[in-house]
């Protein structure tokens, strides 16, 4: 009985799946000599700067893995259901907005899915402070242990639907942020996350399933980052907690949605307490926003 169960529940999750594909797919006219037909389409039906392009391909046949291509960058394509395959592609604030082509390639055949990224307007900050003792680096292994943990793309998808929000708090900075340092514009900058103003000690909660592949310390010279924890989701996607004062998990460790992993905290760079919350794919920072209400199931 509970086999039955779970095999019935599988098959209506992917029901499910399978029709908001469908309302996503654009049909693309292939040329007769190619082995199956394709279909393509982008969620969300209308993309702006900052958010996540989910690349949907559906075949008639079974397939080796498309090739995803944009802007001269490859991206993974995962198969989620029998022909089904999806792709992620992060924009962020720094991107171009206008029209895109998305060059997909599956068995030596390419097809081309354009899409049209909005602009979008940022907010804007003025920071003025005294170079002389604000002058916090980070160290070598800080960077390299923070860069190793963005670029992981692990095959499993861990999430199911919408991420939780990681603390109670009230948001004190939201994404994409764009600042001005002593009058001069930092055009290479943009708030890489959301920030939870929580008390401190407040609970830090995992925001989607995933494994703990990151535990850094200020003991380890974690000095911009703080304590921090992050948190692999599977297919390139993943969370950053920055700025923590405990952290309940380590290395290893596999932890669920709303998971208590750690405490808000002002260690490293930080101004007060709060909470930062990264959400990154493919290795760049991307709008938490979208993954919180709709989710990229």
């Amino acid at each position: 009985m509970i086999k039955r169960r779970l095999k019935f529940g599988l098959l209506f999750v992917i029901g499910v799946l399978l029709s908001v594909v469908a309302i996503a797919l654009t049909t693309i006219n292939v040329s007769p000599s190619a082995a199956q037909g394709v279909q393509m389409g982008v969620l969300p039906a209308k993309p702006q700067l900052g958010d996540t392009l989910s690349v949907l391909i559906r075949t008639e046949a079974a397939v080796t893995a498309p090739a995803v291509v944009m802007d001269r960058k490859q991206y993974p394509a995962f198969q989620i259901a029998p022909n089904l395959w999806r792709s992620l592609i992060p924009t962020t604030p720094l991107d171009r907005p206008g029209d895109r082509k998305i060059q997909v390639s599956i068995d030596r055949q390419i097809q081309l899915l354009p899409v049209k990224v909005a602009n979008r307007k940022f907010p804007t900050q003025n920071i003025w402070f005294d170079t002389k003792t604000n002058s916090i680096e980070a160290s070598d292994y800080e960077l390299s242990r923070v860069a190793q943990f963005k670029q992981l793309v692990t095959p499993q998808k861990f999430w199911q639907g919408a991420f939780v929000k990681p603390n109670n708090g009230p948001i004190s900075a939201g994404f994409g942020i764009r600042r001005y340092y002593n009058g001069v514009f930092a055009n290479d900058y943009y708030h890489r996350g959301v920030d939870y103003a929580g008390e401190v000690g407040s609970a830090v909660v995992a925001p989607a399933a995933g494994q703990v592949r990151l535990v850094g310390t200020v003991k380890q010279g974690f000095r911009i980052h703080g304590n921090c924890i992050g948190i692999d989701h599977g297919q390139g996607v993943a969370s950053i907690f920055l700025h923590l004062s405990r952290i309940n998990v380590k290395e290893g460790d596999f932890v669920q949605a709303g998971q208590v992993v750690g405490g808000v905290g002002s260690t490293g760079a930080s101004t007060g307490p709060h909470l930062h919350w990264g959400l990154y794919v493919s290795g760049m920072s991307i709008d938490p926003t979208p993954w919180r209400f709709k989710g990229l199931d």
